[in-house]
């Protein structure tokens, strides 16, 4: 499938949504949809959902689950796909079943498609500033607990890339892991000691620590809050040595002078904790 995370499997990824969908419901629905409860169960309605906004569609197959779980007999229809971009007032999908089954599906279809649309959205916006240089945007962990997957395909959706999924498929040494191990080199080597085939990262607060990571063999290195200045200095020092990841303090102003300074990745937390979801509307006709 499109944008899937790297190191996840397609029936892994399957799986997340269904749990994610089957939380969402546990806690929208508990124990029935006494308002939907008011309609004639034989009653077949029609549901078109439109977006409001421009922007960067992603979670179709949220809101699919959605549709199955609460009612198999629910048909769904897109028009467009993950990662496709849509202008205001553009229809997105229809569905077609038990009226009262609609309503039941349509908060939590919504709220998923809105939360990673916007997550895509914003994404694509960082995405398109740097886009005429090499610099890649990539994402942090910095994501709502229980969507780190739904979160990590949105950003793929916007045109951004993963960094590591969690605490256990890449190595971050930060400061306070620097300080516990005894220095970056000590904490370098312990890394590769530990996990031989994992990529080591390093955090350095000056090119000193900088020079660092590099002396040490890290893979890449996160340059965390340096200036323009030093950035240029940091790419010059890190050329064909090691790979660098700007991080702190990015906005939609410095993150095109970082990346024209010409480092390998720029981390936003914001795509992912700072997210404004796409205005969506369902419209339902009874038939």
């Amino acid at each position: 499938m499109r944008y899937l995370p790297a190191g996840v499997d397609e029936r892994s990824f399957h799986a997340t949504v269904t749990d994610n969908v089957r939380l969402a419901l546990a806690e929208d629905v508990g124990s029935g949809d006494v308002s939907a409860a008011l309609i004639d169960p034989d009653a077949v309605a029609t549901a078109r959902v439109i977006t409001r906004d421009a922007g960067v569609i992603c979670g179709l197959l949220w809101v699919a689950e959605v549709c199955r779980q609460v009612d198999e007999r629910i048909e769904l229809s897109a028009a467009v796909a993950d990662g496709d971009r849509v202008a205001p007032d553009q229809l997105l999908l229809t569905l077609n079943g038990p009226a009262a089954s609609l309503l039941t599906a349509e908060r939590p279809a919504l709220n998923f498609l809105q939360l990673l649309s916007g997550t895509a959205t914003l994404t694509a916006s960082y995405a398109d500033l740097i886009s005429h240089t090499n610099t890649r945007l990539l994402d942090t962990r910095k994501t709502i607990p229980g969507l780190r997957l739904a979160q990590k395909h949105a950003v793929l959706c916007g045109g951004g890339v993963n960094h590591r999924l969690g605490l256990f498929d890449q190595f971050l040494i930060k400061e306070n892991h620097i300080a516990a191990a005894g220095g970056i080199g000590p904490a370098v080597q312990r890394a590769r000691a530990l996990h031989p085939s994992l990529k080591v990262e390093v955090e350095a607060e000056n090119l000193a620590e900088l020079s660092e990571a590099i002396d040490a063999g890290a893979d890449i290195a996160m340059v965390d809050n340096f200036s323009i200045e030093d950035t240029h200095k940091a790419v010059e020092l890190a050329r064909g040595r090691i790979a660098l990841e700007a991080s702190g303090g990015i906005d939609t102003v410095t993150i095109v002078q970082i990346a024209e300074a010409g480092v390998d990745y720029i981390s936003v937390g914001a795509l992912t904790k700072s997210v404004t979801p796409l205005d969506l509307s369902m419209r339902m006709d009874a038939s």
